[in-house]
């Protein structure tokens, strides 16, 4: 996977289950991949090591990986977007008025 395949497929993950992640890794997330900062920039704003905020984007990356391994809702999102995109414009506002009824 390229670097900026990866990146986006992470901001997914972190859409979907971020909140499951501590404080510190949504945080540490966040500023990395959301705000675009480097591990320098994130270690200075923190007053903590590049070491710390390496491993808490390491852990939070694997909690995300972990989450999706065992829930599959990114997997799931993509196929509904995939089956909702190939349906016609009158169905689609059909199921999107169903929908947003839910809501």
């Amino acid at each position: 996977m390229i670097e900026l395949e990866k990146n986006v497929y992470i901001t997914e993950l972190f859409s979907i289950y971020g909140e499951l992640l501590s404080l510190t890794q949504q945080k540490m997330l966040k500023y990395y991949y959301e705000m675009d900062l480097s591990l320098s920039e994130i270690a200075q704003q923190e007053n903590i090591s590049r070491n710390a905020v390496h491993d808490a984007l390491k852990k939070g990356v694997d909690n995300l990986m972990f989450f999706e391994d065992k829930l599959h809702l990114l997997q799931k999102k993509i196929q509904i977007d995939e089956k909702l995109s190939s349906l016609n414009k009158e169905d689609y506002l059909k199921f999107k008025k169903i929908f947003m009824e839910e809501e």
